[in-house]
């Protein structure tokens, strides 16, 4: 006979389906909906549910969790807020046969953390069929059986739950059995007597319904054997067994047993499993003749909590009883807390406030009671803590301000320990950055900096440098610097000094003077990029040393125009009396404004003498009849530098008792020095012009003169006298050479440019050549007119040879030219570099009147003492004449 299964699922009733939520007292929503809704199906609307604003979803991060690594079957639209269908939904799956099938998730907000439980409530759909446990059932009944015996038949299962479960079976129509139903227990019961010759089989169809709409339904065959008598059924000792146990694989859990009062075959009980499902057959197995229920595959508490067993007891001829089992799995303490990072903000601004929520931690323990109990902690000294929130949720909070430029990272350790026997820890490291702030102003490394400077200093010289540092990261540690403005000397410090913006290097643009500030101030700021910018100040003293660049300035005396003040001092004046100040002063500082004076040129040595460093002119001795009226004094004023500088002026005085001498010396001294300036500088270009043109000339004549015969040269030769002009006459009172006398000269062979020297004079009536003639000095004294005698007369001594006497007219030739040549060079040499140019300079002019001959340059030595100094006498004494 074939049997028949049946199990269909039909969506054509299904026209809608309803959602309905309940709002706890504490907060928790729950949502009720059926089971195998498509996925992105909404399930209802979470924001009206908690009453929060749609717009701060995704502001506070919401999003849906679940305990543990447990599936996620829905999700939250951050736009609307409804909670929606992700994965396929399977009662049966999830619950099994339990009544209410709830999913447990939680909703989780941050900022700050709030946590809300959602209870999913899944109703059952009529998706599944009632089904028997096999496809045929045997029985095997004594023909004795009286009326009214009952024969246990095994249920069916319908996975779906409720009133889709199975509601009530159905017997096929027959003339022996009739079906009693009593909740789970299905029994045939005998309505007539059974008669083996008649009928030794019968077969019979049982159908199970459930109560969904439509109904499913499922059939099995019955298939029953007419047999002798068997009296009794197999019984066990109990209805139901109990075990708690958490044991390694092929251990005995719980052994039944069941006896049958029949002997022989009749009294021979073997054990099966009913109708457990197939989960359960992987997990233990029942030994047939023992009835040990033995462990199998694994069990685990967290999985499943208990298992129940349905047990048969058959005897040799088929009578069967049942009986359950039911196995409490205990639960030891095998799984650590596993943590989860819900939530982590990274990086964290150094400037958060304390309490900061940096972190989300949820931490789970798979066991149960006292295991799943768990206590979490972070390691110590650490700005950080703990805070138990909702449920297993930890939030990571700052216990104190941040820092980055301390610690910029911090390795967080999480450690999670349950309440077990042994106890269970696990960990977990966050790695957390600390993000930067702007909250360090660039700091100097000095409170004020000094800079000393030589004046003078070229523009771009370097002052100093100035360093700042700023310990933020990146844009917020780089530091800029400028010049705050400010003003030096009534101008902007920024047309004195410049800053590198990078480097802090401060230099001058322009030549600094001692003489116009001493020292200026002014201030570098530093400034970083942060946003918004932080910045500090630092005052920069500039020290200007001085430098000896300023001469002295004479204050007194001073000229008026061109007119110098003579200052009057009697005649009566005694030494050591202060007749006049030299007033000078100097705009440096320090050694180099120490002023000392000297007299360098004065036209009595020794009549005036001045202070050191007081410019006070006294007389040295008293004054007397024979000093000069007017005496001149060029003092000069000298600085203390490393390398002096000096000032000169003249002082005149006019020694005098009558004030209008005073008046006429300063008239004829403004009127001499208007022209004196342009006399010279007309006299030096005549000079000039003479003296280049002379020396061509003589170039010119000594070069014909070296062509003609050297016979005048060529030894010692005697020159009569017949050669000079006939009565070579003087003129009295002009100091000329007279007709009558004639001169010796000597000169040396060959030579026309040696020394000479004048022997005494000897007239025409004299010896002949080779003899001298001597004069007294009356003689001397007739011919140059001196009354009161003449001093011996003054030789030209040669340095070294005798030479031959020549005649007056051959020596005077050479004389005159020699003299013009040295006259007109001592003039430029005494007028311009001579320390006696005033003095020589008048013996010339004086020498220039007395001669008017061209014999006049055999005279002018004679001038000479009469009108220049001792320092004349000596110059003409370094260049080889003697004075006798």
């Amino acid at each position: 006979m074939a049997l028949k299964r049946t199990r269909s699922i039909s969506w054509t009733g299904i026209l809608a389906f309803f959602v309905f939520w309940i709002h706890s007292a504490n907060g928790d929503v729950s949502f009720s909906f059926p089971e195998e809704i498509k996925r992105g199906s909404v399930i209802g609307n979470i924001v009206k549910n908690i009453g929060l604003e749609t717009g701060k979803l995704a502001l506070r991060k919401a999003r849906i969790d679940t305990e543990g690594n447990a599936k996620r079957f829905c999700d939250i639209n951050l736009t609307t807020g409804d909670l929606i269908v992700s994965e396929r939904i399977d009662r049966e799956a999830l619950c099994g046969d339990k009544a209410s099938c709830v999913i447990k998730h939680e909703l989780v907000l941050e900022s700050p953390m709030e946590l809300h439980r959602i209870s999913l409530h899944v109703q059952d759909i009529n998706d599944n069929s009632p089904l028997f446990n096999e496809d045929l059932v045997k029985i095997e009944i004594q023909e004795s059986a009286i009326r009214g015996a009952r024969f246990l038949i095994e249920e069916a299962h319908d996975a779906d739950v409720g009133q889709n479960s199975v509601q009530r079976y159905s017997l096929r129509e027959n003339e022996h059995f009739q079906l009693s139903v009593d909740g789970n227990t299905v029994e045939l019961v005998l309505d007539k007597e059974l008669d083996r010759e008649n009928n030794e089989e019968i077969n019979l169809i049982l159908t199970a319904m459930d109560g969904g709409s439509p109904p499913k339904s499922s059939t099995v065959g019955i298939h029953v054997s007419v047999l002798d008598a068997n009296d009794n059924a197999p019984a066990f000792s109990q209805a139901v067994y109990e075990a708690s146990e958490n044991v390694p694989l092929d251990t005995v859990v719980v052994t039944v047993h069941a006896t049958d009062a029949d002997a022989g075959i009749n009294g021979e009980v073997t054990y099966d499993f009913g109708h457990v499902p197939d989960d359960v057959k992987n997990r233990f197995r029942i030994d047939r003749k023992t009835g040990d229920v033995l462990v199998i595959g694994a069990i685990d508490f967290e999985i499943d909590k208990s298992f129940e067993l349905r047990i048969k007891a058959k005897d040799g001829l088929g009578l069967s009883s049942y009986t359950n089992v039911i196995i409490n799995v205990m639960d030891v303490n095998d799984n650590a807390p596993v943590i989860h990072l819900k939530s982590l903000t990274i990086p964290i601004l150094e400037n958060a406030p304390q309490g900061t929520e940096v972190a989300i931690i949820n931490v789970q323990d798979r066991d149960s009671e006292k295991n799943r109990q768990v206590r979490c902690s972070i390691q110590l000294n650490l700005p950080f803590k703990l805070v138990p929130s909702i449920k297993n949720y930890y939030s990571l909070v700052t216990t104190s301000g941040l820092d980055r430029e301390l610690v910029s990272d911090y390795n967080i350790t999480i450690m999670a320990t349950d309440e077990g026997s042994p106890p269970l820890t696990s960990s977990k490291t966050i790695q957390l950055t600390v993000a930067d702030v702007n909250d360090n102003p660039p700091l100097f490394d000095e409170a004020s900096y000094s800079a000393y400077v030589a004046e003078n200093i070229q523009p771009g010289s370097t002052l100093c440098s100035v360093c700042a540092r700023d310990p933020d990261w990146r844009q917020n540690g780089t530091v800029v610097y400028s010049l705050l403005p400010s003003e030096v000397n009534s101008s902007p410090v920024s047309l004195y000094v410049s800053v590198n913006g990078d480097t802090g290097l401060i230099q001058a643009l322009k030549s600094l003077d001692y003489e116009q500030f001493r020292s200026f101030k002014f201030q570098v700021m530093a400034r970083d990029n942060g946003s918004p910018p932080l910045s500090s100040n630092v005052t920069v003293s500039v020290y200007i040393t001085d430098v000896n660049d300023n001469t002295p300035q004479i204050l007194y005396p001073t000229s008026e125009g061109n007119a110098f003040k003579t200052a009057l001092v009697p005649k009566a004046t005694h030494g050591g009396s202060l007749v006049s100040k030299v007033i000078a002063v100097d705009g440096d500082a320090g050694q180099n404004a120490w002023l000392s004076y000297r007299i360098i040129q004065s036209t009595d040595p020794g009549l005036f003498t001045i202070g050191l460093h007081s410019g006070e002119i006294r007389t040295q001795r008293d004054i007397s009849e024979s000093d000069s009226m007017k005496q001149n004094l060029v003092v000069s004023v000298n600085d203390n530098g490393p390398t002096p500088l000096s000032a000169t002026c003249v002082v005149y005085f006019l020694i005098s008792d009558d004030l209008a001498e005073v008046a006429e010396f300063n008239h004829h001294t403004e009127e001499s020095d208007s022209t004196v300036t342009f006399y010279l500088i007309i006299a030096l270009v005549c000079v000039s012009t003479f003296f280049l043109t002379f020396l061509v000339l003589i170039l010119s004549v000594r070069f014909c003169r070296s062509r003609k015969p050297r016979l005048l040269f060529d030894g010692a030769v005697a020159i009569p006298s017949a050669y000079l002009p006939p009565h070579y006459a003087e003129v009295d009172g002009m100091a000329t050479l007279r007709s009558a006398y004639n001169y010796d000269g000597y000169l040396t062979t060959g030579s026309r440019t040696s020394d000479f020297k004048f022997a005494t004079s000897y007239n025409d009536n004299t010896l002949p050549a080779d003899q001298t003639l001597r004069k007294s000095p009356t003689d001397f004294a007739e011919i140059f007119g001196d009354s009161e005698g003449s001093p011996e007369p003054w030789k030209f001594v040669s340095h070294g040879f005798n030479s031959p006497s020549i005649t007056m007219r051959s020596l005077s030739i050479y004389v005159v030219e020699y003299h013009i040549v040295v006259r007109w060079m001592i003039k430029m040499y005494m007028l311009f570099f001579g320390p006696c140019s005033n003095s020589c300079y008048r013996a010339f002019i004086a020498s220039s009147r007395d001669l008017t001959t061209r014999s006049r340059g055999l005279m002018v030595l004679k001038s000479i003492p009469k009108y220049s100094t001792p320092l004349c006498s000596g110059w003409f004494s370094t260049r080889g004449y003697t004075f006798v």
